[in-house]
């Protein structure tokens, strides 16, 4: 008897059914579903920090620029390339910087 019951337990494989695997997929989607949306906010929200953190050291620039030359820049064009890269003109997320009667602002 105890031959019996041992060579069935030896048998039996634990593992997961069709129904359970299929759960554990949908748990798994709708967790997606939910954390996607959060995530591309909180890239806008990250490179939008990111513009404004450029626009304040562009104004820097612009003071820098004051100090040396005697008057502001017309353009953000003046600043190119001795205060700014030809990149730094723009934020990453697309916003352009111009001045605006001596202040750096985005548009």
């Amino acid at each position: 008897m105890r031959e019996i019951i041992k060579r069935k337990l030896r048998n039996e494989e634990d593992g997961f059914t069709l129904i359970e695997m299929l759960l554990v997929l949908l748990v798994i989607s709708v967790l997606i579903i939910l954390i996607i949306p959060n995530i591309a906010a909180q890239s806008r929200n990250v490179q939008d920090t990111g513009c404004e953190a450029q626009v304040r050291m562009v104004q820097s620039q612009i003071e820098a620029y004051t100090l040396n030359e005697g008057a502001g820049p017309a353009s953000i064009q003046d600043l190119v390339p001795d205060y700014l890269t030809a990149d730094q003109v723009s934020c990453q997320n697309g916003d352009s910087i111009t001045i605006t009667n001596g202040e750096a602002t985005r548009s």
